[in-house]
């Protein structure tokens, strides 16, 4: 039996599961990208929520997994070389579980890093972006009368769109024929700036129709409709 007894998190979150791969996450756009690998990719886990709302990402049990304070957060019981492997950061988790399990990542050099490229794309512009917008749109900053933040946010949002918009035309996912976890990092954060954020009109979305396709292939993946209310 494998333990996962020397990870102090297992004091406040209890592995009912210890064989499966354990996430600490929340259903946010950077939470739901684990959860939705997980179901794409048919691996056992056993889902932890952390609630914002009473700021389990401080706890000492949490940092001990991430110092950063982020969700998600995984443990694998059976890591490289069979032994337990913590790791946080959305991208390299995805990143992990795809080379774990041979799913969702090419294998030909090439096409490795260029889908490794927009993963990039999405960790470095979209999901910090249009966090941004969220904050001056919806939340906080909203209240600000001086509108430039909330403008200037919203036109670098509008033009990470377009970069993805005209990658997209011809093309069913980002990297082509094949789904992938750039799809799986990048279309929850465009379907929250859209809904959860209320920032579609603002950002102009209907002027992104290879962007909506996209999004709505994405969102009726039967995985991903399971991976987005992970945790409950």
């Amino acid at each position: 039996m494998i333990s996962l007894a020397a990870f102090p998190i297992i004091t406040k979150w209890p592995a009912q599961h210890p064989e499966r791969l354990q996430l600490y996450s929340l259903a946010t756009p950077n939470g739901v990208k684990v959860s939705i690998m997980l179901e794409e990719v048919g691996l056992a886990y056993e889902a932890h929520k952390v609630s914002f709302d009473t700021q389990d990402q401080l706890s000492p049990e949490f940092l001990s997994l991430n110092p950063n304070n982020k969700i998600p957060a995984i443990i694998d019981p059976n890591g490289p070389g069979g032994e337990p492997l913590a790791l946080f950061e959305s991208g390299a988790i995805l990143i992990y579980l795809a080379e774990k399990t041979g799913q969702l990542l090419p294998q030909a050099p090439a096409a490795r890093y260029e889908t490794l490229q927009w993963l990039m794309f999405q960790m470095a512009g979209i999901g910090p972006m249009f966090g941004q917008v969220g904050f001056f749109n919806k939340f906080a900053g909203k209240a600000y009368e001086d509108k430039r933040p909330r403008d200037r946010y919203a036109a670098e949002a509008r033009r990470l769109l377009g970069v993805l918009e005209k990658h997209l035309l011809g093309r069913t996912w980002i990297m082509g024929d094949e789904y992938s976890i750039a799809d799986i990092a990048t279309f929850p954060w465009i379907r929250n700036l859209i809904g959860f954020y209320e920032s579609g009109d603002l950002v102009g979305i209907t002027d992104f129709p290879n962007v909506l396709r996209a999004l709505d292939g994405f969102v009726a993946r039967p995985a991903v409709i399971r991976g987005l209310n992970i945790p409950s």
